[in-house]
C-alpha cells in the first residue's frame, strides 16, 4: 500500500510527516490548532441532536412504503426489518464509537482512514464529501424544505431554488458565528421535530383500530432462501432512514468529554431512532387497513405517515405533517452544514488541502473558509437540474469508505494495542467481523443493483487521488505563513 501511494524515496518523509502530526497531539486530548483550537461546546444532548437531527428527516413519512414493499407487504416482517436495520446501524455506530473515543480529533473517517491505511485514502474520502457528497446532501435537503409546503401552498421551481439558497446562507451564517449557536439550533429543532411525530405516533397506537398481522412470514409463504434475500433487500431500504450516524465523529473535537459522551451519544441516538421508526410504522398499521395501504402504494402514493396523520387528526393532520417535515428537514440541514467543514479543516491541517481551510476564525473558532466554500458549492448544486443523479454517484464510494472505516478498528487494535481506548466494542473481534461482513454485503448489493452508477461514482475519489498528490506537492513548496 505504501509503495503504491508514495513515490520512491518519499516513504520515510511521509512517515516522519505523519509521526510529527501524531506526536504534536496527545491522543487523549482534543487536537489543538495553532490559533487556539476548537471550543468544546457540544454537550451529550447536543451530540444526540446532531445524529438524530440528520437521521430523522421527512423520510419517516414515506420510507416505510419501500420497506413494506420489499418485505412482501407483510407488516410483521417489515417491523422486524426496521429492528434489524437499527441493529446493523448500531453495530456500525459502536465501531465508530471506539474509533472516536480513542482518537477524538476533528475529521472523523478522514482521520481514521489516513492513519490506518494512508493519507491518500483519507483524502479521497474527504474530497468526495467536499466536492459532491456533503455539498450534494446539503443542496438536496435545502431543496426539500420549501417543497414540504407544496401540499398547503403552490411553490414554483424558482421559489424552491431561491428559498433553498436563502436557507443555506442563513444556516451557514449561524454556524459561522460558533458551534454553540449551531448546536443550540440543532437542539431546538430536534425537540421541535419530535413533538408532532410523537403526537401522530401516540394517537396512532392508542386510537388506531386495526390489528395488523405480526407474523414475519408473508402471505403465500416463501422459501428459506427467498426469505433471507427478502430480509436483506428490505434492510437496505431501512438503512436509508438510518443514514447519518457516521457524522458525529467529524466534530468529536468539539464534544465535551468526547471519550464518554461520543459513544453514549451514538448509542442513545441510533437506539432511539430504531425505536422511533419501529413504533411509528406500527402506529401506521394500527390506523390504516392493509387493503388501503396496498391500494395507496399501488397508485404511487407512498406517504403512509401523512395519510395516517389525516386519519387520527382530521383536517389538522396535513398541517401537523407539514410542520413535522419542515422542522425535520431544517434540523437535518443544519446538522450537515455544521459537521462537514470540520473534515475539510482536518485535511487542510495535515497539509493536504487549501491552507485557508486549516484556519479557525480568531473569535468564533469555526472553520470559516470551509463553511463559506461549502455554501458556494451547495448553491451551485441547487442551481443544477440533475442533482439527484450527481449525488447518486457518490453512494457506492461512501459505502466503500464506511466499510474501510470499520476495518480500521482491526488495524488499530493490531498496530496500537496500548492505545487508550475509553470505549471498546463488546465481543471483539466477532462483532466487528460480523459488522464488516454486513457492510461488505450491502456494498456488493448496491454494486449489483446499479453497477453503472456505482462504477462511474468511483471517478470522484479517483479525482481526489490526483488532487491529493497535487496538494501534497503544492503545499510543500509553499512557505508556511
Amino acid at each position: 500500500m505504501q509503495s503504491f501511494f508514495v513515490p520512491a524515496g518519499g516513504e520515510c518523509r511521509e512517515k516522519k510527516r505523519r509521526n510529527k502530526i501524531v506526536s504534536k497531539n496527545n491522543p487523549s486530548k482534543p487536537q489543538q490548532a495553532e490559533d487556539g483550537g476548537f471550543r468544546q461546546e457540544i454537550s451529550l444532548f447536543g451530540g444526540v441532536s446532531i445524529i438524530g437531527g440528520i437521521m430523522i428527516g421527512s423520510g419517516i413519512f414515506y420510507l416505510g412504503s419501500y420497506v413494506l414493499q420489499r418485505s412482501g407487504m407483510s407488516p410483521g416482517l417489515s417491523l422486524l426489518v426496521w429492528i434489524i436495520g437499527g441493529l446493523v446501524s448500531l453495530l456500525g455506530g459502536l465501531c465508530y464509537a471506539e474509533l472516536g473515543a480513542s482518537k477524538p480529533k476533528a475529521g472523523g473517517s478522514y482521520v481514521y482512514l489516513s492513519e490506518a491505511f494512508h493519507p491518500a485514502v483519507g483524502f479521497m474520502c474527504g474530497f468526495s464529501s467536499w466536492l459532491l457528497g456533503g455539498a450534494g446532501s446539503i443542496a438536496a435537503i435545502a431543496i426539500a424544505f420549501p417543497k414540504a409546503f407544496s401540499s398547503l401552498i403552490p411553490v414554483s421551481d424558482l421559489t424552491v431554488k431561491i428559498a433553498a439558497i436563502v436557507l443555506i446562507l442563513l444556516l451557514t451564517a449561524v454556524n459561522y458565528v460558533g458551534v454553540k449557536a449551531g448546536s443550540l439550533v440543532q437542539n431546538i429543532f430536534m425537540v421541535a421535530k419530535l413533538a408532532p411525530i410523537a403526537l401522530i405516533l401516540v394517537l396512532g397506537l392508542f386510537a388506531g383500530k386495526q390489528s395488523p398481522s405480526l407474523s414475519p412470514i408473508p402471505e403465500g409463504g416463501v422459501t428459506a432462501g427467498g426469505f433471507i434475500g427478502m430480509v436483506a433487500f428490505a434492510t437496505v431500504a431501512s438503512l436509508w432512514a438510518y443514514e447519518g450516524w457516521t457524522n458525529l465523529n467529524i466534530v468529536s473535537e468539539e464534544i465535551r468529554n468526547p471519550k464518554k459522551n461520543l459513544p453514549l451519544a451514538l448509542m442513545i441516538a441510533i437506539s432511539g431512532c430504531a425505536l422511533l421508526y419501529t413504533l411509528f410504522n406500527f402506529s401506521i398499521y394500527r390506523v390504516l387497513p392493509m387493503d388501503q395501504i396496498t391500494s395507496m402504494i399501488g397508485e404511487g402514493n407512498i406517504y403512509l405517515g401523512t395519510e395516517a396523520a389525516k386519519q387520527v387528526l382530521g383536517s389538522a393532520g396535513q398541517i401537523v405533517v407539514v410542520i413535522a417535515m419542515a422542522t425535520a428537514i431544517f434540523g437535518s440541514l443544519n446538522g450537515c452544514i455544521l459537521v462537514f467543514p470540520r473534515q475539510y479543516y482536518a485535511m487542510a491541517k495535515d497539509g493536504y488541502f487549501f491552507k485557508s481551510f486549516a484556519k479557525l476564525h480568531p473569535k468564533y473558532k469555526t472553520p470559516g473558509a470551509s463553511l463559506i466554500v461549502q455554501a458556494v458549492i451547495s448553491i451551485v448544486l441547487v442551481l443544477m437540474r440533475d442533482l439527484d443523479q450527481l449525488t447518486n454517484l457518490v453512494i457506492f464510494s461512501s459505502m466503500f469508505f464506511n466499510t474501510l472505516t470499520i476495518a480500521a478498528v482491526f488495524v488499530f487494535r493490531k498496530r496500537e494495542p496500548n492505545l487508550e481506548r475509553p470505549y471498546k466494542i463488546i465481543g471483539y473481534p466477532i462483532t466487528v467481523g460480523v459488522t464488516l461482513l454486513i457492510f461488505i454485503g450491502l456494498m456488493l448489493n448496491t454494486l449489483m443493483e446499479d453497477p453503472v452508477t456505482s462504477v462511474i461514482g468511483l471517478a470522484v475519489p479517483a479525482l481526489g487521488f490526483a488532487c491529493y498528490h497535487f496538494f501534497r506537492w503544492f503545499n510543500n513548496r509553499q512557505p508556511s505563513k
